[in-house]
């Protein structure tokens, strides 16, 4: 689920990191889209250049998604989910901190070792801090694979109801097939909205979609 990449930042770094955290926000983006937002890579914010954010979102030298400042204060932890991208994760500050498969029901220590990892979010997790202080990481998500489909037919997936737990429901029940079907490149086109989400999918893995599906959402075929 975790793995280090062979990206680094020196430990000195997120020291000044530490120091100039520009908000206590649960999450603050530091970079902007430049076209789709999960295909096409996205460029640091004004603000937040010539600064040590700049220095260490550059450290990771690849196309990169949306970048996020990330708190998870002490004695928190997030719902379960499971995402369509993988991230890669950068730990500022945190002690005792976790993410944790919780379809393998495995516990990975977040380390700070200026490290860049990758995180698989395929599977349903969680991050949890037991420690004392807030956790800080720098988050980034992985562009989507753009494949050119064999044999595509165009998906919609509504939920039948506005609910409070539909988002929980999708990203339990759905993600975790979407995010396969990215690494797979069964999949392309992954857009959402308030009231749905769309994809051009190969139609032969239309079955294993519908096999996910809880009947809080309907399915449709768009021509």
């Amino acid at each position: 689920m975790l793995t280090s990449t062979n990206y680094s930042v020196p430990v000195h770094l997120l020291d000044i990191a530490k120091q100039q955290i520009p908000s206590d926000d649960f999450k603050l983006t530091i970079n902007k889209p430049t076209g789709r937002f999960f295909y096409d890579p996205w460029v640091l914010i004004p603000e937040f250049k010539n600064t040590v954010w700049e220095t260490l979102y550059n450290s990771l030298p690849v196309d990169k998604g949306e970048a996020r400042i990330i708190n998870l204060n002490a004695a928190t932890c997030y719902r379960s989910h499971s995402d369509i991208d993988d991230r890669y994760h950068l730990n500022i500050v945190g002690e005792n901190s976790y993410l944790i498969n919780l379809d393998s029901e495995e516990m990975h220590r977040i380390e700070r070792d200026g490290a860049w990892y990758e995180l698989d979010t395929g599977p349903r997790h969680t991050a949890a801090n037991f420690g004392r202080f807030i956790r800080v990481q720098l988050v980034i998500r992985k562009l989507l694979n753009q494949p050119t489909l064999i044999k595509p037919i165009k998906i919609s997936i509504t939920p039948v109801s506005a609910k409070d737990d539909t988002r929980f429901i999708f990203d339990d029940v759905i993600s975790p097939w979407l995010n396969i079907a990215n690494k797979n490149n069964f999949i392309n086109n992954f857009n959402f909205t308030q009231f749905n989400v769309t994809f051009d999918m190969e139609e032969l893995a239309l079955a294993s979609l519908k096999d996910c599906l809880t009947n809080e959402f309907n399915l449709e075929i768009l021509v």
